[in-house]
């Protein structure tokens, strides 16, 4: 362990956290999402079989995910190579990519890639939410599990030597599934062995977060080194944020770019707007949070790519950084944000 504590690992091998520079710490660079298709209703399946049209951009935007195309990130690297290196070009460092076992992980893939464009790239290791576990996977015991995931940091997944750097995005539902608990069990024990970061997707219910974290803290997890995914989607109301905060995870807002009327997973969710996310950032910052926030896009769909018209890896920093420059939010508050607090969380102990 000695090896890994006081280092970041990527797919490329250790590095010192000073190397990370501006990180995305919830993205996806090839990925399948199809375990989340939503059926498009009848009057709409002609523009779902034929989506990436300007006509039909707007139709996209708001239902991105009832086409089946738009959920092969994977058929687009050489897009999401481009992207990395406009990513690089505007100031970006690294990328955090959450694609774990079940959504078709390609660690290969991910080794290419930061070969290619100089982006420091860390690999999630771990499962995703309960319907895309398989059935062997729903058979495995927690301590199968936690080995496995283990395996993944300290030798490599999927069969190769490529060692992941962070455990997630672990993925839970709403109820948790047995399932589920499973791997979340399994994943306090492994970074309790492992002194690494953790990043996890909550259900889609503002009781989840806190039940989450109660979980793990009874496995032995380390909720000062776990990240809790799409804040912007689950907590809304002020008190209960604050009440989350002080349980004393990263909070991360990380879907910078969709803004959309309904959203399709639930429907009881207003989705804030951009605007709105950095409104919440700087009353959070206000509140005496700025070391537990970070920031992200979260692009799993093609749509959200500027090949298809989207906003892109570079969104934050081309657009949303100047938005809270002024809307308050100080430079030195928004590097520790972008550059310190994804330092100190990827960072093994």
């Amino acid at each position: 362990m000695s090896e890994l504590s006081g280092k970041v690992q990527t797919v490329l091998g250790l590095i010192n956290p000073a190397q990370l520079g501006h990180t995305m710490t919830h993205e996806h660079l090839t990925m399948s999402f199809e375990c989340c298709y939503v059926p498009p209703s009848p009057s709409d399946e002609a523009v779902a079989a034929n989506p990436f049209q300007m006509q039909h951009l707007h139709w996209l935007t708001q239902n991105l995910y009832s086409c089946h195309e738009n959920l092969l990130l994977q058929q687009e690297t050489d897009t999401v190579r481009d992207e990395l290196f406009a990513y690089k070009k505007a100031g970006g460092g690294s990328i955090v990519e959450n694609t774990t076992i079940g959504i078709e992980r390609s660690l290969p893939t991910l080794k290419q890639l930061a070969r290619d464009t100089g982006v420091h790239i860390i690999a999630g290791a771990g499962y995703y939410v309960d319907s895309s576990h398989s059935e062997t996977t729903k058979a495995m015991t927690v301590e199968q599990l936690t080995d496995v995931i283990v395996g993944d940091v300290l030798h490599g997944g999927d069969g190769t030597d490529i060692r992941c750097g962070v455990i997630g995005e672990i993925g839970t539902s709403w109820p948790i599934t047995d399932s589920e608990k499973k791997v979340l069990k399994a994943t306090a024990h492994a970074q309790a062995q492992l002194g690494c970061p953790v990043i996890i997707h909550p259900g889609r219910n503002h009781a989840a977060p806190a039940e989450i974290i109660r979980i793990l803290q009874e496995a032995g997890g380390d909720i000062n080194k776990t990240v809790m995914s799409h804040l912007d989607r689950t907590l809304f109301d002020e008190s209960e944020l604050l009440e989350f905060a002080n349980m004393g995870s990263y909070l991360e807002y990380d879907l910078f770019g969709i803004q959309v009327l309904s959203y399709q997973f639930n429907l009881d969710v207003d989705m804030p707007s951009d605007s709105q996310r950095v409104k919440t950032l700087a009353f959070l910052i206000k509140e005496g949070y700025e070391d537990r926030l970070l920031i992200s896009h979260d692009i799993h769909t093609k749509n959200r790519l500027t090949k298809y018209g989207g906003h892109g890896y570079s969104h934050i920093l081309k657009n949303i950084v100047p938005k809270m420059l002024m809307r308050g939010i100080s430079q030195q508050q928004v590097d520790k944000i972008l550059i310190h607090n994804p330092k100190h969380w990827l960072t093994f102990k």
